[in-house]
């Protein structure tokens, strides 16, 4: 049985330092509970590498003495994946990538950046912009989270529509396997067609398979012309007649298209300080709809403003506004990023991050209100989410003076009734959040049979004493 003596924690810490070492409880607290407050975890100490020759000594060790190894970037996952569940029988330790924050190189003529995995994913941002480029990923929580968990999650955010999720942005992979071994797969090319793409193994492996230190990804010309606008509909399906024409008339400019309903915007007017509403009414539903484009066409904007009053005279637009400096667009953009900050102040939710093909967006919309109306009178549905890719979060929130536990409890039956409506229409039940601790009987469910046994095997392959992030896609004894 694996045990974690004082002489093996004397071992790990003697690899970090003193520096890379917690195990004050009030230190680790931020390491150890889930954003949503779902999961509390359990672990004697967090270990802060610096390098990925660290990473690869502690890896070493772990995996000696059959000792769990819980990968963590900014800890802003939803679904409790970076969170460990320690005992003494099965003990883990957490290994953050905190102090793996270096941007080891921006090679502009290359159009690619190489940055470690505990690079924030704003500073990422900022390096490629220093050097006149666009690294692409967006995401409300690109104050704090970070490269590596972006890869394991395979995140996606805001602009997928135009540049595609993490495992179209990413070229190579430095990874530490469980055994120690670093994986150095770390390249820019564009072609290198030498058999299997390993990186896209850890690509949305959620630590499973491995500790990723480091990745070269794509970036791309930076904007130099953005429209961006708010719109109200009468219906998704109205949205989705606005985001056709717009990718049939606006084409690849067309970078983002979000949508949410009315109560969703209200809740951000009501908790976010500062917020205000776009539009002089409401609407039942909104689109916040973006285009840009490297080139300097001063014409963008009066194209984009006839488009939208096309689409107005059709009926399928009944206001809308375009920003008109860089402040009105960022408080456009907050209002976005503020939805899932403004319902977790509003009380208990429960929460489905789903996808569907778009033309069946308003279909699933419309059932999976139906459904749980049904299952849970009074409960108000709070969806929102990335329309140019199929990606809804549709979530739920208790209904006035419902009991939070009570109402809770009902999350697995809920859930189900949810994903089985996306999975029904060609969808998946998990778009981008993964599947971590939460949906792990889903993952059986759902994608059982062959699928799931080539993943066991991959698993088995790489990790075969399951040391790297046990429980998380799989059970802990799987």
């Amino acid at each position: 049985m694996p045990s974690l003596t004082p002489s093996i924690a004397a071992e790990l810490r003697s690899i970090v330092g003193t520096a890379g070492f917690l195990d004050d409880p009030a230190d680790l607290a931020g390491y150890l509970t889930e954003w949503r407050g779902l999961y509390q975890g359990v672990t004697p100490f967090v270990l802060l590498p610096s390098s990925t020759r660290q990473v690869a000594a502690i890896l070493r060790l772990c995996s000696t003495h059959r000792i769990g190894v819980v990968p963590q970037g900014g800890n802003t996952g939803l679904v409790g994946g970076a969170i460990p569940h320690s005992t003494p029988e099965h003990p883990q330790v957490l290994v953050s990538a905190r102090r793996l924050s270096a941007i080891r190189s921006v090679d502009a003529d290359n159009f690619t950046i190489t940055a470690e995995s505990g690079c924030v994913l704003a500073g990422v941002q900022a390096a490629a912009a220093a050097a006149g480029r666009l690294f692409p990923l967006s995401l409300a929580a690109e104050g704090s989270c970070q490269l590596g968990g972006n890869i394991s999650t395979n995140a996606g955010g805001t602009a997928v529509l135009h540049f595609g999720t993490m495992r179209e942005l990413v070229l190579g992979l430095e990874v530490v396997l469980a055994d120690g071994r670093v994986l150095d797969i770390l390249r820019s090319l564009r072609k290198d067609n030498t058999g299997y793409d390993l990186k896209q193994l850890f690509i949305g492996a959620e630590g499973t398979l491995g500790f990723i230190t480091a990745a070269t990804c794509k970036l791309f010309p930076q904007p130099r012309r953005i429209v961006t606008a708010w719109v109200a509909v009468p219906s998704p399906g109205a949205a989705i007649k606005v985001h056709a024409a717009a990718r049939a008339e606006l084409g690849d400019d067309l970078t983002a298209f979000e949508f949410a309903n009315q109560l969703t915007l209200d809740l951000v007017l009501k908790h976010i300080p500062g917020s205000r509403s776009p539009l002089d009414r409401g609407s039942p539903w909104h689109v916040l709809m973006e285009v840009s484009t490297p080139r300097d066409d001063p014409g963008l904007d009066e194209e984009v403003q006839a488009f939208l009053a096309r689409m107005q005279e059709s009926g399928v637009v009944s206001d809308g506004v375009i920003a008109s400096s860089g402040a009105q667009r960022e408080a456009l953009w907050r209002l976005r990023h503020s939805m899932s900050e403004a319902q977790k102040k509003e009380g208990a939710s429960i929460k489905h991050d789903v996808s569907v093909p778009v033309a069946s967006m308003d279909r699933f919309l419309d059932l999976a209100t139906a459904a749980a109306g049904d299952l849970l009178p009074g409960v108000r549905v709070v969806a929102f989410g990335h329309l140019g890719d199929g990606n809804a979060h549709f979530n739920l929130t208790q209904p006035a003076g419902a009991d939070r536990a009570e109402f809770l409890g009902r999350w697995e039956e809920i859930s189900r009734q949810v994903h089985e409506l996306a999975v029904g229409l060609g969808g998946s039940f998990s778009a981008e959040h993964g599947i971590g601790t939460l949906k792990v009987g889903e993952l059986a469910h759902w994608r059982g049979g062959v699928p799931l046994e080539v993943m066991h095997a991959v698993k088995k392959a790489l990790d075969p004493l399951n040391i790297m992030n046990p429980g998380k896609l799989f059970p802990a004894d799987y």
